[in-house]
């Protein structure tokens, strides 16, 4: 009994297996030291095996900054210089995870420029803004009052698809600003409309205090880098948001005629 009670304690300790050929009563005598033959006399001395040193990790390129984006931006001096300074711009990291670029869709020389928050999974595969189901509403509050698509230019305030849908960032925003101006500026349109919150206080900016309902229906002046005088600008709903929320399109419908009255006594 006494050798299982020795058994059972060492497993118990964790010594599950003999590494001798006889087993040693370890409560007594220690275990003799193991001996091992000496190399012979003409055989080469080993040199110690050394790891090899780890790989060394690349530095991470540090991302470009609003100020960096704004002398890009600046040097465009055609739509088509843009979109292809844009493309090659790696100072968002949105870039990385997005599909492509989704610049704008509608005439270049648009009397109205519409703009809203951020590509979705329907406008990353197909690199226009607003082609999903919040885009066909949209096509259809323009049809209500007597606009389309082609005559209007549409564009985000952040050109690449957020992971997940998710929100843009504030700095992700500030960002991508100065793309957005330099865009503005070269149509240079009579008047700005902004949906849903995000593209309201990108281009407003300090002016845009609140949420969307506090901001929709009043119009504001946007400043715009790059143009002398500051642009009308109309905020209103993101369609996305009227499909959520199908009680706020009376207030949308105000917010349209507002704009339709405006583009046929201005415009």
């Amino acid at each position: 009994m006494e050798l299982m009670d020795a058994l059972r304690l060492q497993w118990e300790w964790g010594a599950d297996e003999a590494l001798l050929d006889t087993p040693q009563d370890r409560r007594h005598a220690a275990p003799a030291p193991l001996s091992f033959p000496a190399p012979a006399a003409d055989a080469p001395a080993k040199r110690p095996t050394q790891r090899p040193a780890p790989p060394r990790r690349a530095a991470a390129p540090s991302l470009a900054g609003p100020e960096e984006a704004a002398r890009l931006a600046a040097s465009c001096a055609t739509l088509e210089e843009l979109a292809a300074c844009m493309r090659g711009f790696t100072g968002c990291a949105l870039r990385d995870t997005a599909t492509q670029l989704v610049f704008a869709d509608g005439a270049a020389d648009a009397r109205l420029v519409i703009i809203g928050e951020a590509p979705g999974g329907e406008e990353d595969r197909t690199g226009k803004p607003f082609v999903g189901p919040a885009g066909q509403l949209l096509d259809k509050m323009l049809a209500s009052i007597g606009m389309d698509r082609g005559k209007a230019r549409i564009i985000n305030s952040v050109p690449w698809r957020p992971p997940g849908n998710r929100t843009p960032t504030e700095a992700e925003i500030a960002l991508c600003l100065p793309f957005l101006h330099r865009q503005i500026a070269l149509i240079a349109p009579r008047v700005l409309l902004t949906l849903g919150a995000v593209a309201a206080k990108a281009l407003l900016g300090a002016d845009a205090q609140g949420g969307i309902r506090r901001l929709r229906g009043k119009w504001r002046q946007a400043h715009i880098e790059g143009l002398p005088t500051s642009l009308p600008c109309l905020p209103s709903y993101h369609p996305a948001y009227l499909l959520r929320t199908p009680l706020a399109k009376r207030e949308a419908w105000e917010d349209f005629l507002s704009l339709r009255a405006w583009l046929e006594t201005r415009g």
